[in-house]
């Protein structure tokens, strides 16, 4: 009987672990190549929307110093009124908003100084030079538009403009109202904050904790933009595979992001504020929201990148009843419960919020990992042949 070796040929071993090591690198070289697609849309969005989100950044931090009152009255007013900008993102042209945003923010900081500190206007000065500074943007990109910019999607008025204008319609519709109630959700929270005892504390620390979080929300904002982007391209060249993979780059690059801000927040606590305000109390109220901020940033870096998935895959109008029923059948109680009859305040009523959020985005997350990206393709292409044959 011939002897068991005691080492045993190590042939298929190394064959194994070489091929483990050159699936490793293509998959590192997939990543890199994604990300690099998925970057050069995210960032001049991102530029874009913490530039002109910097407008109500800079006008909120000169009006603080002014007084807690006054820093209420104008949170209360850019809160509730503020928007967002999506740009050219169909044609990738948001270098162009970046521009412009840029543009936008150093005429508004040296606009803001003249007419708050040097001519004395106070709030008023504040708001006027707000409003100037987003009709700037208005005016930059209509300009680019009408001017030859987009010589591929504009060539003037013509009626063949309104061709499938009704399919248009029904999407856009549907997008509207699914952005909109996501982007009056936190509003909200500022409205019903304003009938707590001692409001005008509780609406300078909250407006000033929220504008912080919506600073930082212009980055999954950024990848929102940019995940609809991604996942609709693949989807149309039909090729499902790649919208999962562009999904799970960009979930995993905007938490990791979102895991760096959370880190920052918990850690500078209270010292962000002082940007806005040097009132002790208001200080202090900020101090005590801070834990609720920094998982609000942490929550915020996944739920916009799912939307973007139901952008990019045209599921908005299903989004939108999701939306309704997690933020305003379960966060909007929540939050007036723990608010009022259980008084934990301000605290309770963004918690009930949170947990809208949270409740949202389980669905979305749900949705995603469920869905079968190779007969969204299939659909995706579908449509585009459809639209191409009526041309």
């Amino acid at each position: 009987m011939e002897a068991a070796p005691l080492l045993q040929p190590r042939g298929d071993g190394a064959a194994a672990t070489a091929a483990k090591g050159w699936r490793a690198r293509q998959a590192a070289v997939e990543w890199w190549v994604e990300s690099k697609k998925l970057w050069r849309i995210v960032g001049p969005a991102i530029f874009q929307r913490i530039a002109l989100y910097g407008v109500n950044v800079v006008s909120q931090a000169f009006i603080g110093h002014l007084g807690d009152l006054e820093l209420a009255a104008f949170s209360i007013a850019a809160t509730v009124v503020a928007g967002f900008n999506f740009g050219f993102l169909s044609q990738l042209k948001n270098w162009v908003t970046a521009v412009t945003a840029g543009i936008t923010l150093v005429i508004h900081v040296v606009a803001t100084y003249l007419l708050v500190q040097h001519f004395q206007l106070g709030i008023v000065g504040a708001v006027v030079a707000a409003d100037l500074s987003w009709w700037l943007v208005v005016l930059g990109q209509f300009l680019y538009v009408v001017g030859g910019g987009c010589p591929l999607s504009w060539k003037g008025f013509s009626m063949e403009a309104f061709a499938d204008f009704w399919e248009f319609i029904k999407l856009s519709s549907a997008s509207g109202v699914m952005l909109c109630l996501e982007n009056w959700y936190y509003r909200v929270l500022v409205l019903l904050t304003g009938y707590l005892n001692n409001a005008e504390i509780a609406v300078d620390a909250l407006s000033i904790c929220l504008t912080i979080n919506g600073w930082e929300l212009m980055i999954p904002l950024g990848f929102l933009a940019a995940t609809g982007v991604r996942v609709a391209n693949e989807l149309g060249a039909g090729s499902g595979k790649g919208a999962r993979f562009a999904i799970v780059v960009s979930v995993t690059t905007s938490v990791l992001i979102g895991l760096f801000f959370w880190c920052v927040i918990l850690y500078f606590n209270d010292q962000f504020a002082l940007l806005f305000t040097s009132s002790e109390v208001v200080l202090s109220a900020v101090h005590n929201l801070s834990l609720l901020l920094a998982f609000t940033v942490l929550l915020n870096s996944v739920q916009p990148v799912l939307s973007g998935v139901a952008v990019g895959s045209g599921w908005q109008a299903l989004v939108a009843y999701v939306n309704i029923g997690s933020y305003y059948l379960v966060g909007v109680p929540l939050g007036v419960i723990l608010g009022w009859p259980l008084r934990f305040g301000v605290g309770g009523i963004w918690s009930g919020l949170i947990g809208g959020t949270a409740v949202q985005t389980l669905v979305l997350a749900y949705l995603t990992t469920r869905c079968d990206w190779d007969e969204e393709a299939k659909k995706a292409s579908t449509r585009m042949r459809v639209w191409a044959g009526s041309k």
